[in-house]
């Protein structure tokens, strides 16, 4: 009963947390597969805390949890590089995935090592310490996408946002330091449980509106771009719109039908990035339903026409077009989505 007990807190924070994704952005096999993860890094910090021992002496309750949130970390950086967490709210279910399952074997551990604990002890401790794991790892996660994000604005050339990167270090320590804070400093356990989460909650709060700031300025400012140059193009008038002019001033470059090929290719990068962000925002209304087998097999066929004009244009071309098309990770995402949709 008290394995039962004590791991409770762990299933209801993640089933909680999974069903306030109005996105679906985080599937069952992938939250599975992250809980499984955070079980790994759980035995791969017990194996390594049993052969150091000793060797930290009282300086454990600091480097314990460094080294605990860098290994919890690792999974979360796999799946910020794959553009598998570019939102908000899969980097927070993901990140306390992993802590969660991170917590289940420490928390099994404890139980197997002191055989004493009554049942209010184990609830409380239960709480406690998996509250602890998943914050700091949703923490960690949500730092992680930010990095990727600003990785990704490096490749596509544009500028790296300072407020950003400078967020994203603000996470990461302040993560390592409320662990290290729970481990470290020994006073009233409910006062220090309730410190930790609560200045968990208002980290993750603030990032919150943050990221949501961002994200309707991502919608908003590249929508009404993309639909005046989706415009411009269908009517013959290029010269209207900055992105045009550049495509106008560089067609003297390329033989005629080239030209008309990387038009073509803008076209259909645009078209898709409309669609794909207009479902996104569909999803977020709380608006659900289903597209018809006609838009499905069209969108299908734009997407392998795209693919293929992708291929087939030159190496010159597809440098010239690549300041138009900048895929930020959120766009890669909703048009992943999109063709998954299409195909499902």
């Amino acid at each position: 009963m008290l394995f039962v007990v004590s791991l409770l807190p762990v299933a209801i924070y993640i089933a909680w947390v999974w069903t306030i994704d109005r996105f679906a952005l985080v599937s069952a096999r992938l939250l599975a597969q992250m809980i499984l993860c955070g079980l790994m890094t759980a035995l791969g910090c017990y194996g390594l805390f049993r052969l150091t021992g000793d060797y930290w002496g009282q300086w454990s309750d600091v480097v314990n949890p460094i080294v605990e949130e860098m290994v919890k970390a690792i999974p979360l950086l796999v799946l910020a590089s794959r553009k598998r967490m570019v939102f908000f709210i899969d980097s927070v279910i993901l990140g306390a995935a992993v802590g969660g399952g991170f917590s289940i074997l420490e928390n099994l551990l404890y139980l197997l090592h002191d055989d004493s604990l009554g049942f209010g002890t184990a609830l409380f401790r239960g709480l406690e310490v998996s509250l602890v794991h998943m914050g700091c790892s949703a923490i960690v996660a949500t730092a992680l996408m930010f990095i990727v994000r600003q990785a990704e604005r490096r490749n596509s050339r544009l500028t790296v946002k300072k407020a950003d990167a400078s967020l994203a270090i603000l996470l990461l320590i302040a993560s390592t330091a409320l662990h290290v804070a729970h481990n470290a400093l020994h006073f009233n356990p409910l006062a220090q449980t309730v410190t930790v989460i609560g200045l968990m909650a208002l980290l993750l709060l603030g990032t919150y509106q943050y990221d949501s700031n961002q994200i309707h300025r991502w919608i908003d400012r590249s929508m009404n771009k993309q639909l005046d140059l989706l415009c411009s193009i269908s009517e013959g008038r290029l010269d209207e719109t900055p992105t045009g002019r550049y495509l106008l001033s560089v067609k003297e470059s390329f033989p005629p039908e080239v030209f008309f090929d990387i038009i073509c290719y803008v076209q259909l990068h645009t078209e898709l990035e409309v669609v794909a962000k207009s479902r996104f925002m569909a999803h977020e209304a709380g608006l659900e339903y289903p597209l018809s087998n006609e838009s499905r097999a069209s969108i299908l066929a734009k997407h392998k026409e795209y693919q293929h004009l992708s291929e087939a244009l030159g190496k010159t071309a597809r440098i010239t077009v690549a300041p138009l098309l900048k895929f930020y990770p959120a766009d890669r995402k909703a048009l992943d989505d999109l063709i998954d949709e299409c195909r499902s």
